[in-house]
């Protein structure tokens, strides 16, 4: 059997276990497993899976994961939200369609301190999307807005697809956290933006007049909170006093704080952070160790090395390669979550990007690229025919079809296009904060 059939039929039995419903870390697993089994015999996997967990869950960078999605919970539980989004309705609420922009508003500043799309859409939507059906808006808008909003929740520091990239390519996770800034702001703004055009172009998805909050020193308290925990966390790595690893423990630690003040916290609760923490970086580690097993068979076939070379000979322009793998990678976000995406491909092709010459140093390529996949992993969250965001947030909202919310989300996937294309053009908008901040 060549390589490329091996490689082919690793990639197959992987596909075929999906289809069955075994959960992604299994599938890797056991076609990794195969893989290895037929190139090396079950002696030397055994040897390998003696080691394997260990050395995987032995990485101490990997704390940063766990500590973070219990930040993520406690702002969740905490009943952070609520006055969050009170707040950014109140500060948007001039506009027509106000109210669907301070969603994506308070979808940007929870994120901040989530590091979850999926939470954020779903903590969001709890407390946003009464109140836009009260106020008049469509369901289309309404759950369109709250599916693009919760991607903000992985593109605006912290971020977990972030980290996991970071341990992957042995890169610095504070100066993702840099880059990854002012793409995030993009985001936010080109979103509300897309409503601002949507709504005047689309009769009848919002009012034409709204009930305006009015910005109270009650509402601005319900920001204090989150501007505090970001600026304490990224205030205190990017001045050198901890490290990210240590900022993840001082963020869950001053969120519990906030958490507490607020008065919403239970015992209850308490316990259903760490239980929700566990289970997710559980799943996360599964998916490392399911991954790694994959990856191992397939270096063993050598085909990743032979189809970066493969693509450094066709001496094809470099944005033209990136280009074909942004679009894997939508592609790909129709069966995989942006996890288990990212552990199986980074592998391949990072050290394809790598060997390319974009004009900018090693280190400004792999932070670049990694802006960049994080950028079409937030657009798999939203594209049909998956689109884990539009299904979360549809389920919430009962009373409007699943088509409708897929409607919904149209003029936000053109923003995440015209951005897309922006950072792939012009990389310096995600690098120049590099410089100021690490």
């Amino acid at each position: 059997m060549t390589p490329i059939t091996l490689a082919l039929l690793i990639f197959g039995i992987m596909l075929m276990l999906m289809v069955v419903r075994v959960p992604i870390a299994g599938a890797m697993f056991l076609a990794g497993a195969v893989g290895f089994i037929l190139q090396s015999g079950l002696s030397p996997f055994l040897n390998f899976l003696n080691n394997l967990a260990f050395a995987r869950l032995a990485n101490y960078d990997l704390s940063v994961i766990p500590l973070f999605i219990l930040m993520g919970n406690f702002a969740t539980q905490g009943g952070i939200s609520k006055a969050l989004f009170q707040f950014a309705a109140a500060v948007m609420g001039r506009f027509k369609g106000g109210l669907a922009m301070g969603a994506v508003l308070a979808c940007g500043a929870f994120g901040a301190i989530c590091g979850s799309s999926v939470a954020t859409a779903a903590t969001i939507t709890g407390v946003a999307l009464p109140e836009m059906k009260r106020h008049g808006y469509s369901g289309r808008l309404a759950t369109g807005t709250l599916a693009a909003g919760g991607t903000l929740g992985i593109l605006i520091p912290p971020s977990v697809p972030l980290v996991i990239y970071a341990i992957l390519t042995e890169q610095n996770i504070a100066k993702l956290f840099a880059a990854a800034m002012m793409p995030g702001i993009i985001a936010m703004v080109g979103y509300m933006i897309a409503i601002a055009i949507y709504v005047r172009l689309v009769p009848g998805q919002a009012p034409d007049q709204e009930d305006r909050e009015k910005l109270t020193f009650e509402s601005l308290k319900g920001i204090l909170p989150i501007a505090s925990i970001f600026v304490i966390v990224f205030g205190g790595i990017y001045a050198g006093f901890f490290t990210p690893t240590e900022g993840a423990a001082v963020g869950a630690a001053s969120t519990f704080l906030a958490a507490l003040l607020k008065r919403e916290l239970t015992w209850e609760k308490f316990l259903h952070c760490f239980h929700a923490t566990a289970l997710s970086s559980a799943m996360i580690f599964m998916i490392f160790m399911g991954a790694d097993v994959m990856n191992a068979s397939l270096a063993r076939t050598q085909v990743p090395g032979q189809l970066a070379e493969l693509v450094v000979s066709m001496n094809l322009a470099p944005l033209m390669v990136v280009s074909g793998i942004l679009l894997l990678y939508v592609v790909l976000g129709a069966v995989m979550d942006e996890l288990s995406m990212l552990l199986l491909t980074i592998p391949i092709f990072f050290p394809i990007i790598m060997k390319l010459d974009f004009g900018m140093t090693p280190e400004h390529t792999a932070i670049w690229f990694g802006i960049m996949v994080l950028m079409t992993v937030g657009f798999g969250m939203l594209a049909p025919p998956v689109g884990l965001n539009v299904y979360v947030v549809n389920g919430m909202a009962k009373d409007v079809p699943l088509s409708e919310s897929y409607k919904g989300i149209m003029p936000f996937l053109i923003s995440d296009t015209i951005r897309t294309l922006l950072l792939l053009f012009f990389p310096g908008i995600s690098l120049f904060l590099i410089q100021y901040l690490t």
